[in-house]
This record gives C-alpha cells, structure tokens and sequence, in this order.
C-alpha cells in the first residue's frame, strides 16, 4: 500500500507521561490510547479488552487486520499472545506511526507489519481474506466518515475469510451510533451482536461472516482460549464473561 497525501494534511497527536503510563491524545477531552510503562503489552483501556472477544469465536486465528493504530495496545497484546498469528496494522496518520518506538510497538518482522495508508482502501483491495478484522481508527473529530460508510462495512465483509469476524470500536452515545451499527447490520446479514461498555462511552460491534451464535461455545462460562499464558487471560476473563452473557441475553 503506497503512503498516503502530505503529513501536513494529518493532526499531530500528543503524548502524555506520568510516572506509571503513556497515552497518546488528539484532544485533551479524548484519550486515544494509555500504556502501562511497567507491563507495556498489557490492555490498560477497557474497550480493548473487550475487543479481543472475537477469542471466543476463534482462539487461533491465522491472519488479523487492524484499521487503527493509535498506541498500539491490541497489536502489542496480539504479537506477544498470539505467537502463530499473522497481524497486519494500517494507520493512516503518519504522526501516529511515527510514534510507534515511543509506544514499545514492535518492528516489522515475517508475521508483523504496520502499514501507513487508508484503512478503507485497504479493505477495498485486500492482499487477502482474513480471520480477524479490528476497527478502531479516529481522527479528532472522531470516527472518520470513509470508516463508517455502508460500503465500507460491506467491504469489510469480503475482506473476511468465511466465518471471519468483524470487531468495531464505536461510541454509542455518538448522535448517528443507530445508523452505524445499522449498516453493519446490512452488510453482515444481521449476524451482529453490541456489547456495550458498562462505564464507558463505548460499544464493541461483533459480527460474522457467517452464523455469530453458533461460533460461540456452548459452555456460559467463557473458554480461556488454548495456550494463551495466565498473564493474558486474567486481563481478558472478566470482559470475556461479560460478551459471554450479553449474548446469551440476546
């Protein structure tokens, strides 16, 4: 994927430190991402917990798809967790990838890439079909509109192997929050599942490319998904337990 227009055209984030953390802003109003200077992969933000519950449709995937990459933090907690999974990131603020170093982001290696680009071209033109794609890319004034367009959501789909699943960042308070999680209702037939944040602003949008609850194990209490070290799944049991009983509420 070619660079994308002038660094200009692209807000400079800012960062700021204490003695324990790092988070990266576009606004002082709005933390786009926070990093424990002492357990640098671990998931500080709720959300991102949350987002790594498509574990429990697929704990094994091959090939994951970020659009968005602020501090890093799923992609981080992916390359040390995930060991035989493939991730690609795409970032189209060249300030945010210049940042990668700050945030401990690991280097392109064979199963490892940050790509600085158009998540939605990207999804347009895919090198290939994934298990796995994660949607969390905001610009200041939000999500940005090429991110959350019908034909965009519909793109993602065909971007996914079957079965695959979609995750999306959202903030549900937004004013068009219903008509976002509408399209993405249209484009993946309806297999969609919400599962809101319970002190936060945000909603984690699941869907499948193919059946959503017949992905999910039949056990109410969530898998801890093979392999994955006690570090990782005592960051994810709660948010995992959570998933778990919103769908079946569903």
């Amino acid at each position: 994927m070619p660079d994308t227009t002038d660094p200009d055209e692209f807000v400079k984030p800012f960062v700021s430190e204490t003695l324990g953390s790092k988070s990266l802003y576009f606004s002082i109003s709005a933390i786009q991402s926070s990093m424990n200077l002492m357990q640098p992969d671990a998931l500080v933000l709720e959300y991102t917990r949350t987002m790594m519950g498509f574990l429990l449709f697929n704990p094994r995937p091959d090939n994951i798809a970020m659009i968005g990459l602020g501090g890093g933090s799923m992609a981080k907690f992916c390359y040390r967790y995930l060991p035989r999974t493939r991730l690609v990131v795409v970032e189209i603020n060249p300030h945010v990838v210049a940042l990668r170093d700050a945030f401990l982001i690991p280097p392109d290696d064979s199963r490892f890439k940050v790509l600085q680009g158009d998540g939605a071209l990207f999804v347009r033109r895919p090198p290939k079909q994934y298990d796995v794609l994660l949607v969390d890319g905001f610009e200041v004034s939000g999500i940005p509109a090429r991110l959350c367009s019908q034909r965009f959501y519909e793109h993602c789909y065909e971007a996914l192997q079957p079965g695959g699943i979609l995750v999306v960042n959202l903030h549900y308070r937004h004013p068009h929050f219903d008509t976002y999680v509408a399209r993405v209702h249209a484009a993946f037939k309806g297999e969609v599942h919400v599962v809101v944040e319970p002190e936060a602003d945000n909603a984690t949008v699941f869907a499948c490319k193919g059946h959503l609850h017949e992905a999910l194990p039949a056990s109410s209490t969530p898998t801890r998904p093979a392999g994955l070290p006690d570090a990782a799944w005592s960051q994810l049991e709660a948010a995992f337990a959570h998933i778990a009983q919103s769908l079946r509420r569903a």
